[in-house]
């Protein structure tokens, strides 16, 4: 009896600020010290706790562990000192299940003012916060991972700032748009998981990681530590990707580039914490970019040069994302000359740049830098459009010029429609396949099977196959004897290290190439000893400065015109 007048004095102080009641509240009384001595039907059911085993015992007997103590030392300062305190818990069940309570606890007050009885009545929200955390898990998570995205930064910065110092660790996975489109993005995919997990197991609880997009992921340490820690880590990440990834029945070997960049914090307030993070993860990424030059599977600290390189690669993506339309791109060509008969028996396209802000880009910093952005495709098609309109107007002048050879780019060699452009474009042009010559890398054909089909069906149209750089790439010999090709071109690289190891390995070409019977070319001839070299070789084309510079369209006839004249 004495707990119904309890409740029915509660009641009526409720009704009294204007609470409402209703079938689904949960209502717990208890006196001044938090111990309960009324609890009703529906809380019984929620909590799976009989009534004669809540009576008697505090609160806490629901307690999750979730909430910190300052959370409920706040909660008892409001309540005891007469107010209504109003807000979310989270509960656990008697057999260990969590639920969500939207609370309002009422203070009752003597006639001296202080508490001596509390009524707490509670909404099970779980279902909605279910709902709320699933949403900000798809907001600041990655769903492939189930790592933070860049979005979970910010709030992992506020838990985080009891250090002066923070370190970045920028990093991506190597050559990984390659295993991509060699393997398939479900192969990715797999890779992305496991280097997720390796990543985690290099790092302390305290630290905190992030997958940005793509294959980049972004570490943060932000207690104090040393030079020798940072080294420690990231020689463990390398390390950790040294192991090779099973994915279904295949094993992968890849590596990982890192970049470093470290700083002390002088202001904790929110925005200036996350502006200067924000510029750590930016330096890092510059190193990240630097270590990737050096050729990868390291790490690099960030530097003032490194800066200043990055600052010029933003500056070139800005430009050549409109240098096709402006028309700044041109096309200039390189005799390919017989070395028994002296005679010009081919020539080379190649690609170049002229910005009016940049000058001169040499190609070896715009052509990945075409690839990465994805301009490669519509650049590359210019180029053979450009490059077969001119070899049909030097043919139907009577030039003798056998063929013209058209660098192509693995993305474009492995894009669905290449062929498909190829053939459009000799439709165009009017030019005859016979004398067009693609120049694919070793890197290009990392996937035999549509590498030789790819091949075969050029091969169908009548277009002559080149292996540019041979020797340089990723493959095996062995798959020479499975491609269709007509030229082996011996990379530069061997040709200035003629007097070194280079010999050994231009012979071994030139031997395969005749054994194969390949037409084979050297690369990069810049004097009269190594001329004399390849041609003891029987070394059958030869290009470089020896002969000519890469020049104009106009100046090939005068260059064709001197060589047939014996000049």
């Amino acid at each position: 009896m004495r707990y119904e007048t309890e409740l029915n004095h509660a009641l009526k102080r409720l009704k009294e600020i204007e609470f409402a009641l209703n079938e689904s509240s949960m209502v717990a009384i208890t006196d001044h010290r938090g111990v309960i001595q009324f609890a009703n039907d529906r809380f019984c059911e929620v909590s799976k706790y009989s009534r004669e085993e809540l009576i008697g015992n505090k609160q806490n007997v629901v307690n999750s562990g979730h909430h910190t103590k300052q959370f409920f030392a706040n909660l008892w300062k409001t309540i005891s000192s007469g107010n209504v305190w109003k807000g979310e818990i989270k509960n656990k069940t008697k057999d260990g299940k969590y639920y969500w309570v939207d609370s309002t606890i009422v203070p009752f007050l003597d006639e001296n003012g202080e508490p001596y009885q509390y009524i707490a009545i509670r909404h099970d929200i779980t279902k909605r916060k279910r709902y709320a955390e699933k949403i900000e898990r798809m907001a600041y998570f990655d769903a492939l991972t189930q790592l933070p995205n860049r979005n979970g930064l910010p709030a992992w910065l506020k838990e985080h700032m009891n250090g002066n110092r923070f370190t970045a660790f920028f990093l991506d996975i190597d050559r990984f748009k390659s295993i991509n489109d060699t393997f398939g993005h479900h192969i990715g995919d797999l890779i992305l998981q496991e280097a997720a997990k390796r990543l985690k197991g290099c790092l302390r609880k305290t630290d905190f990681i992030a997958r940005l997009g793509g294959d980049e992921f972004v570490i943060l340490l932000n207690e104090d530590h040393s030079m020798d820690h940072m080294h420690t880590v990231a020689t463990k990440i390398l390390q950790a990707f040294s192991f090779p990834f099973k994915c279904n029945s295949k094993q992968i070997y890849t590596s990982t580039s890192i970049g470093i960049s470290t700083g002390v914090v002088t202001n904790h307030e929110p925005s200036e914490l996350e502006s200067f993070v924000g510029t750590l993860i930016k330096q890092a990424d510059t190193a990240m970019y630097h270590a990737k030059k050096q050729g990868g599977n390291s790490y690099c600290f960030n530097t003032l040069e490194q800066n200043m390189e990055l600052e010029r690669f933003y500056q070139l993506e800005q430009e050549i994302k409109h240098a096709l339309t402006k028309d700044e791109f041109r096309i200039v060509y390189q005799p390919l000359v017989n070395l028994t008969s002296n005679q010009i028996v081919g020539a080379e396209a190649l690609l170049r740049w002229d910005n009016p802000k940049l000058g001169t880009v040499s190609p070896t910093e715009f052509i990945p830098l075409l690839e990465d952005i994805g301009l490669i495709i519509p650049v590359g098609r210019w180029v053979m459009r450009s490059v077969c309109h001119q070899m049909k107007q030097w043919v139907d002048l009577g030039m003798g010029i056998g063929r013209i050879a058209v660098n192509v780019s693995p993305i474009q060699f492995r894009h669905e429609h290449f062929i498909s452009d190829v053939r459009q474009i000799l439709n165009e042009t009017g030019l005859d396949p016979h004398c067009l010559e693609l120049e694919i890398t070793e890197n290009a054909i990392l996937h035999m099977d549509k590498s030789i089909k790819t091949i075969e069906t050029l091969k169908e149209l009548g277009v002559k196959i080149s292996i540019d750089d041979f020797g340089t790439g990723y493959s095996s010999l062995s798959y020479l004897n499975r491609l269709e090709i007509d030229t082996l071109k011996i990379d530069k690289s061997f040709i200035d290290d003629l007097n070194m190891d280079g010999e050994i390995i231009i012979d071994t070409i030139i031997h395969m190439g005749k054994n194969l019977t390949f037409n084979v070319l050297a690369e990069g001839i810049e004097n009269k000893e190594q001329l004399a070299y390849l041609k003891q070789q029987d070394c059958h084309e030869g290009q470089g400065y020896y002969w000519s510079k890469p020049v104009e369209a106009d100046d090939i006839p005068t260059l064709f015109l001197q060589k047939a004249a014996g000049v």
